[in-house]
């Protein structure tokens, strides 16, 4: 039976698979500049005998396998490959040979089990009907994302997918474990940046001076209405400010200073007039002090929504290759993904790949520099990723 011989393959090619990852991990790029991550990814691909296109966006590698009949259902399985600006703080002998430079999102991770599922499904390609299309993508780390971009470039197209699937770690679930949520997962993003601008001046004398630093306080207090009064209790709704820059001194009042921050929700109705609001509320703020404002809001990353058809499916084949008690249940997350762009066209599935171990202390979060996982977490996303793009009837 393939789920069988799925299983089977994975065993065979784990200890390969780990080597990619470690690879993988000890040379990450940062995003739309991951050539020698796309080529070593093509070199795998070559070796192994499978054909594809890169260059999209530069660095992104798209190909297809082929099974029997091929044009009765297409699959698509994406992975990211970008890393992000951190440095690695792991004493591990794969640790990241780039200064500042790290996969600690786990896209490392994901890269390597669309490598391991493409493998495996290209050796089966007999054993299962219909066609998988592969997506190897950039720049999932930063706006405008790399999805959107590909999307651009006809990623979904010639032969358009019926369905897209993804995964993405989670070091708080333990290895062993995949996790799936139906409908609206993920929250859309966009990032605030605000520019206060005052008259700055000697700190002991400050009926000379608008102060800024004054009236920033005041714009992030009064920001928060937009969500506590003005945000429908249930839509799910997040402005978070997580830089402040005011360059002056004890005795320095600053001509200006710079809030940057993030909006999250998932309705695109809110979303615009919460845009609105925003930039209502700092520019009548700053002006109550005799200031002015400076407000971008760069509109990022839609909400990722599961296809409930497509999700329940999924989720069913995982726990027929896994084990049923191997699913678990997830919550709604305020964090966003640039898989969001394919879920608003296809019908689509993302779903959590556990890779934490607490009895080997592996627990860090992502976006830490501590962040690694328990490798064998790659044999489930291998096994899942293969089994659900042979067998799920789009």
């Amino acid at each position: 039976m393939l789920k069988e011989t799925i299983s089977r393959l994975t065993d065979v090619y784990f200890n390969e698979l780990v080597s990619v990852r470690r690879h993988l991990h000890q040379n990450p790029e940062l995003s739309f500049e991951e050539y020698k991550t796309s080529a070593y990814i093509q070199s795998k691909l070559t070796e192994w005998g499978i054909s594809f296109q890169a260059g999209i966006v530069n660095t992104g590698i798209v190909g297809i396998i082929e099974g029997e009949n091929p044009a009765s259902r297409i699959v698509a399985l994406r992975a990211d490959i970008d890393a992000l600006p951190i440095q690695e703080e792991n004493e591990v002998e794969y640790k990241s040979v780039n200064a500042g430079v790290m996969h600690a999102c786990g896209h490392d991770v994901h890269s390597t089990c669309l490598l391991g599922a493409i493998k495996i499904l290209n050796e089966t390609k007999a054993d299962w009907e219909g066609t998988v299309k592969f997506i190897f993508q950039p720049g999932e780390e930063k706006l405008p994302g790399g999805a959107s971009l590909m999307i651009k470039e006809g990623v979904l197209e010639n032969p358009k997918p019926q369905a897209i699937l993804g995964l993405h770690v989670l070091p708080q679930m333990e290895t062993g474990f995949l996790g799936f949520k139906s409908g609206m997962f993920m929250a859309s993003t966009d990032e605030i940046y605000i520019t206060l601008k005052g008259r700055g001046g000697h700190a002991a004398i400050p009926q000379s001076v608008i102060d800024p630093v004054l009236m920033s306080a005041y714009v992030l207090t009064s920001l928060q209405q937009v969500v506590s009064r003005n945000a429908s209790p249930i839509v799910p709704s997040v402005l978070s400010f997580g830089k402040i820059i005011g360059n002056g001194a004890t005795n320095v009042i600053p001509d200006t200073v710079k809030l940057e921050g993030t909006f999250r929700t998932f309705d695109e109705k809110w979303r615009t007039e919460a845009h609105k609001r925003i930039e209502t509320i700092c520019h009548s703020v700053s002006a109550s002090f005799g200031g002015s404002c400076d407000v971008e809001i760069r509109k990022g990353y839609p909400f990722l929504v599961n296809d409930e058809r497509l999700n329940d499916e999924v989720q069913m084949l995982s726990g027929e290759i896994l084990g049923n008690d191997k699913i678990l249940p997830l919550e709604t997350r305020m964090t966003a993904e640039d898989f969001a762009y394919y879920s608003q066209i296809v019908p689509a599935c993302f779903f959590r790949l556990g890779t934490g171990n607490l009895s080997q202390n592996i627990c860090s979060g992502i976006h830490t520099s501590t962040f690694n996982i328990d490798e064998e977490a790659i044999k489930v996303g291998v096994k899942a990723m293969a089994y659900a793009a042979a067998k799920i009837n789009t």
